[in-house]
């Protein structure tokens, strides 16, 4: 079994419907993908009519975003109940500082790039979680930038002075929150310093200590010496292990199946829900 663990739609900042991506899972010979779009599950009930049209097992899931000391963290929940209050409220509550945010940043931008509201608007998909992906593809739009990727080098990195912070809920409190709501959280890509800031192993001691299962290991964005680290602490604290694409379409270079998940780590998913 080729299985992705990690991917996005539209919905969120991924640049393909929930069925063009099952589509695009099928035809680079996945047979499980997980819909992790950020802070909604909005794009599941397409995505899972379209995994039975390709034949395709889709797994639901999301991209909680999270913070701890100004280190930004995001945590993967599978198979959650979407209906549960505490849970939802907080993802609905982290899609509107997300907004908020974006429109900071968009005025912190204006009077050096002519940047405007509407034209990040027009990047968003209808019911889409805004968020700076969507800075960045106006700033693509507007010639400002070749790519995502330069955009958020500069323009939109965490070190620039147009750079506005976002409402988050600590990790530990995410994890507990995603397991009361009956579903299984794991770490994405908690060693990509590349991107900043990056959890340390006393940070994931307690995250598993709030009841997280599993840790992201094989990412683009991790070294080699990342990932081995990242393992050390995985056999340390008897965490599944899963690899994954983080794909968004054409919105990033990442590939769908570029990094999978081992089969045995998938039925250790199945199990942590079935428990």
């Amino acid at each position: 079994m080729r299985i992705d663990l990690h991917t996005h739609s539209a919905v969120s900042d991924g640049t393909e419907t929930p069925t063009e991506l099952v589509a695009s899972a099928a035809a680079a010979g996945l047979d499980v993908v997980a819909l992790t779009d950020h802070d909604t599950t909005a794009g599941w009930d397409e995505a899972f009519a379209a995994g039975q049209r390709h034949g395709v097992r889709v797994v639901p899931g999301v991209e909680i975003s999270c913070q701890r000391r100004g280190i930004s963290v995001h945590l993967l929940a599978y198979h959650h109940d979407p209906a549960e209050p505490v849970l939802r409220e907080l993802l609905t509550r982290s899609r509107e500082s997300r907004e908020s945010r974006a429109r900071r940043m968009v005025d912190n931008l204006t009077p050096v790039t002519g940047l405007t509201w509407a034209a990040v608007q027009a990047q968003v998909a209808d019911g889409a979680t805004i968020g700076r992906p969507h800075l960045a593809d106006a700033l693509v739009a507007a010639g400002i930038v070749p790519d995502r990727d330069e955009a958020f080098r500069t323009w939109l990195s965490a070190r620039s002075p147009y750079f506005v912070p976002h409402v988050a809920p600590d990790p530990a409190e995410a994890v507990r929150l995603v397991r009361a709501a009956g579903g299984v959280p794991v770490v994405a890509h908690p060693a990509a310093s590349k991107r900043g800031r990056c959890l340390t192993e006393e940070d994931i001691e307690e995250m598993v200590a709030a009841g997280m299962l599993g840790i992201e290991v094989d990412h683009r964005d991790h070294t080699e010496d990342e990932r081995a680290r990242l393992r050390r602490w995985a056999d340390a604290f008897g965490l599944l292990i899963t690899g994954s694409s983080d794909y968004h379409g054409t919105g990033k270079q990442n590939r769908l199946g570029e990094n999978t998940t081992r089969p045995e780590v998938y039925e250790g998913i199945d199990a942590a829900v079935a428990r």
